[in-house]
């Protein structure tokens, strides 16, 4: 599977903005899908992830929990990450990332497959 993202931007504090992945090839409902970011020296941290079919069960890091939500329609081969209340800690390369038949999971190893990032920058 080939992932590509967009959606970044710059953003306020407080604003909200709309990421999305969109995928090649067949299958994407057996994908478990995630999204990453990287931060200008940082590591690579987990954001969230929604686990493959048609179960909705998704995941989210402490700092983004009741702001992000993660989203899938197997339909459009998309994941989305709908981002509100964003934070100056929040700007970041996001990375979506896939799965095939696997619950997900918050480890970069969990993925095989990535995109490219998409680079979300919030002004104070």
């Amino acid at each position: 599977v080939q992932l590509q993202a967009s959606g970044g931007g710059l953003v306020q504090a407080g604003g909200s903005l709309r990421l999305s992945c969109a995928a090649s090839g067949r299958s994407f409902s057996t994908y478990s899908l995630g999204w990453f970011r990287q931060a200008p020296g940082k590591e690579r941290e987990f954001v969230a992830t929604i686990r493959w079919r048609n179960d909705v069960t998704t995941w989210y890091a402490d700092p983004v929990k009741g702001r992000f939500t993660i989203s899938r329609d197997n339909a459009k081969n998309t994941v989305t990450l709908q981002m509100n209340s964003l934070k100056p800690e929040d700007a970041a390369d996001y990375y979506c990332a896939a799965s095939r038949f696997a619950a997900g999971g918050s480890g970069l190893n969990d993925y095989p497959y990535w995109g490219q990032g998409t680079l979300v920058t919030v002004s104070s």
